[in-house]
């Protein structure tokens, strides 16, 4: 097994490294280059102006416990006068405003940065999956890899939003407000806010991170009730055809049971940690409120300073309150984080070399020769086995051959969704190896025998051959692959939604939309993968007609499983086993009286069997 084949599905569990420090350190790093984008002043601008709005908080929210106490030490020893206080507790709640004013500003200005850097990751994301091999995606759970996307976005902007304005500030609010403690009372007074606080932080950090296994179980019974919902949902007609609601139902309820135990098991823990952290807060400013009533009764302290103890520990305790909170969604984020980042460090199986050609997309046909081309998808799985042949510029190949001699798999390495394991592929003379994968993609139209529409008109659908193309150029495309007039009938007419994976539809339409699409592309090559093996005789008929219109002056490889469907073709390759049984036209492989004339006397007399009536006894 290749290393990517090992590694295909990195997104099924969680990645053990984010379960440790330096897993989660090396995810923090991977974060920060899009903090500070090279090419975007204005965001390195406004993350700056975040910081010292930031700065500027944390320097009113420290002034305005010891602004309160001025003003109630003013009260207590000035009675009847107001001047001074009332000046106080003016600049006390300018203070205040002036904490949240700043606050608020700060989050304006990040906000920008914030979801930028979850947007670009997303998008990096999201290419980096379309740009992964055909092996990857087929053995890939479509829900569950939605679901790390969606979390890791969110994960993104709780690690920026919760780090660097609410932990950082918390931290800073933290050894400032000791200082002033030392300063203004005495030693005692900042070693007791400083032990609780280290008992509270190590309490909330042991007891979440032992919770965190909760949010992880929650995290991985999501993934599985999503990825169950969607795969149920994608194949709703396979379940009504076996009548298997009820089955799926259970299926989805048993995740979801799961995840109700998880849940109810994380909230269960949050409410034993906000106990324990209220515990510790309450016994430190006991203690201190003692200490500083003691002071007052001695007359060692004004009121104001007993008013200040008071003050400032409630300001601290508001933002640890959350710190559990706040430890357990950054721990998620990142953990949420490096899934998706793992998914970024996948390798591409199949990668352009430096320097690669660009192959012309438009223009004369091209040739195609495969020589002595040997491919296995696994070790113990050889495919082809050695084939040779060539399709000279405008010519037609066939490829038939009984259920898995190998015949799709030669369009899939013409296309290069895999590289051979021996011999080459070339197009104009050159590896198609040497090409730019998506200049040869660009030069090959391919009509797939199972056409999958996107959920959308069927104006879209069409244009998705080439985004960009004129009214005109659709319609024409439609009508070159006669379905123009059904789509014109129809009440929205180009317009209408041809729901999930194209089910409006029938599978006559669908085709027809598949070869629009294909005209309107205009390639070079054309690969007709069994395009009406799955039709009936007369829509199939239609369809070639389409077909053959679609393949004229174009180099055409047609995989077929009628043979009926190929008559025409210049010359027609039989596979078997993964090599090449027979080759020449129609007529002269029917003279040879060897595997494809087996094949053909046995599709007319089926043929024959469809055709004649049953008669009664």
């Amino acid at each position: 097994m290749t290393r990517n084949a090992a590694r295909a599905n990195p997104h099924l569990t969680p990645n053990p490294a984010a379960k440790n420090t330096r897993g989660s350190f090396a995810t923090v790093v991977s974060l920060l280059p899009y903090l500070w984008p090279k090419h975007e002043p204005w965001l390195r601008l406004r993350l700056v102006l975040a910081v010292l709005s930031m700065l500027v908080s944390i320097v009113a929210n420290v002034y305005v416990p010891i602004l309160f106490s001025d003003a109630v030490n003013q009260l207590a020893g000035k009675a009847g006068v107001l001047i001074v206080p009332a000046a106080l507790i003016i600049a006390y709640s300018v203070m205040r405003i002036t904490a949240g004013a700043f606050g608020e500003l700060r989050d304006a200005l990040f906000a920008a940065v914030q979801m930028r850097a979850s947007r670009v990751v997303a998008r990096k994301t999201f290419e980096h999956l379309h740009a992964l091999s055909m092996r990857f995606h087929l053995d890939r759970q479509t829900g569950g890899l939605s679901n790390i996307i969606l979390r890791g976005t969110l994960g993104i902007q709780s690690v920026l939003r919760l780090a660097t304005f609410n932990l950082l500030p918390t931290m800073i609010q933290l050894l400032v407000t000791i200082g002033i403690l030392w300063r203004i009372f005495n030693v005692w007074y900042a070693l007791i806010t400083f032990i609780a606080i280290g008992f509270y932080v190590a309490f909330t950090f042991s007891f979440t991170a032992w919770r965190t296994k909760f949010r992880r179980a929650m995290n991985e019974t999501d993934n599985e009730a999503q990825t169950k919902a969607i795969d149920s949902l994608l194949n709703f007609e396979t379940v009504k055809y076996f009548g298997n609601e009820a089955h799926e139902s259970q299926r989805f309820d048993k995740s979801l049971a799961r995840f109700e135990i998880a849940s109810v098991k994380s909230q269960v823990s949050l409410n034993a940690l906000n106990v324990g952290q209220a515990v510790i807060i309450s016994v430190a400013m006991a203690v201190m409120m003692l200490m500083a009533a003691n002071g007052v009764a001695y007359h060692h302290m004004k009121i104001g300073q007993f008013v200040l103890v008071n003050t400032y520990l409630m300001q601290l305790y508001i933002p640890l309150n959350f710190l559990g909170f706040t430890y357990l969604t950054l721990n998620q984020g990142l953990i949420d984080m490096e899934q998706m980042f793992s998914l970024l460090r996948v390798d591409h199986e199949v990668t352009d070399k430096p320097g690669a050609l660009v192959l012309a997309e438009h223009g004369a046909p091209a040739e195609i020769r495969f020589e002595d081309v040997h491919f296995a998808y696994n070790p113990d799985r050889q495919i082809i086995k050695g084939i040779s042949f060539t399709a000279a510029p405008g010519r037609k190949i066939a490829i038939v051959g009984p259920t898995g001699s190998g015949k799709s798999t030669i369009s899939r390495l013409l296309f290069r969704f895999y590289d051979t394991t021996g011999g080459a592929v070339s197009v104009d003379g050159h590896d198609v190896r040497d090409y730019t994968q998506g200049s040869l993609r660009g030069a090959i139209g391919v009509v797939p025998q199972d056409t999958v529409l996107f959920n959308d008109s069927i104006f879209y659908n069409i244009a998705y051959g080439r985004p960009g193309a004129t009214v005109e150029e659709i319609e024409q495309a439609a009508r070159f692959a006669q379905v123009h007039d059904f789509i014109v009938s129809l009440p929205q007419g180009y317009k209408t939604k041809v729901g999930e994976r194209g089910l409006k539809l029938s599978g006559g339409e669908k085709q027809r939309v598949a070869i629009a699409r294909t005209i309107l592309k205009n390639p070079r090559i054309l690969i007709l993968d069994e395009a009406t093996s799955a039709l009936d005789t007369h829509t199939e008929q239609e369809i070639s007609a389409a077909l053959r219109q679609v393949a004229f002056d174009r180099t055409t490889l047609v995989i077929a499983h009628r043979l009926s469907t190929v008559t025409d073709a210049d010359e027609i390759l039989v596979l078997r086993g993964g090599l090449i049984a027979e080759r020449g036209s129609h007529a002269g492989l029917l003279a040879m009286g060897g595997v494809y004339a087996g094949m053909w006397a046995a599709q007319q007399v089926e043929s024959e069997d469809i055709a004649l009536p049953e008669v009664a006894e």
